[in-house]
């Protein structure tokens, strides 16, 4: 502990200690603050309702909000804790810097987006790297199977952790997203599961102009790098189901290590979850991503 707090000063004690909630004795929810770069960063921590049962390591499991949200919204709208509950990992929900305007919008630096994150060249990757570094030294987290899940700007940050933090995220889940990733080397293979809506505007699956004036490129485009990545077979195996198509693409042990679901119902929404506000995308009613990204998170981890 000593000498994660010389390399990592653990900021704000009021919110590490006196931020902690109970919902009938059995979740722990901890609103917390660490300094990373020189900037005081923030995030929730979630802890399952047997945590304190025993002493095993648990899998961790990041979630990153989209621009404009923030770690309780994130925590509230996908719906993780029931899951996280019945399967005994730790959830953490970071939030990106807020910017000086009078939105004050929290976003992500994902490469070439949003907003003033990446204006600024905002260090959200090594934010990440300190905040696992951190949870796995003080709270029982299994370095080994740590995961990242994202939507939209938050699902592009997970596809740049996935190129720069290899060696630490043994899988990630992308809602809604795409990769902005330019220069990517991971020196291991990443599996991956997206999930995006034919509907989406904002974040146009097939690419093109959409939300805050943002070109986005294709999803498959970065998928197909992915494949590469991966060592996947290049021909998928595509399958329908009412409400949406599945498309797998396999690597040379003939395992499922990028799968895409693309939903003709819903939009720039988190399938299965809630409606973040009034004006948001009504979610796609054929899938629950939050089910399926843990199921796919499951049994992977680090070597």
């Amino acid at each position: 502990m000593k000498k994660w707090i010389t390399g990592m000063v653990v900021m704000l004690s009021v919110l590490s200690v006196a931020g902690c909630t109970r919902d009938n004795d059995t979740t722990y929810n901890y609103y917390q603050g660490i300094k990373a770069d020189g900037l005081n960063r923030t995030y929730q921590l979630s802890l399952p309702a047997n945590y304190y049962t025993d002493d095993t390591r648990r899998p961790l499991l990041i979630v990153l909000h989209g621009a404009g949200g923030k770690a309780s919204q994130a925590a509230r709208d996908y719906g993780f804790q029931s899951v996280a509950d019945t399967a005994g990992f730790i959830t953490v929900y970071p939030e990106g810097l807020q910017s000086k305007g009078t939105l004050a919008l929290r976003t992500w630096n994902a490469g070439g987006c949003c907003h003033e994150a990446a204006m600024n060249r905002i260090p959200d990757v090594n934010f990440i790297r300190l905040l696992i570094t951190y949870l796995v030294d003080n709270w029982r987290v299994d370095a080994r199977r740590v995961y990242v899940a994202g939507m939209s700007n938050g699902g592009m940050m997970a596809y740049r952790l996935a190129c720069e933090l290899s060696d630490k995220i043994a899988a990630i889940g992308v809602v809604s997203g795409t990769d902005y990733t330019t220069s990517c080397a991971p020196i291991r293979s990443v599996p991956l599961i997206h999930f995006h809506s034919a509907l989406d505007t904002k974040v146009p699956p097939a690419g093109g102009n959409g939300l805050g004036g943002y070109y986005f490129p294709p999803v498959t485009d970065g998928l197909q790098k992915w494949v590469a990545y991966n060592h996947c077979n290049p021909a998928g195996e595509k399958s329908d189901a009412p409400g949406y198509t599945r498309t797998v693409w396999k690597n040379q042990a003939d395992t499922a290590a990028i799968v895409y679901y693309l939903t003709s119902d819903g939009g720039h929404s988190w399938p299965g979850g809630r409606v973040p506000h009034a004006r948001a995308d009504q979610p796609s009613r054929a899938l629950n991503a939050t089910a399926l990204i843990w199921a796919f998170f499951r049994d992977r981890h680090l070597p």
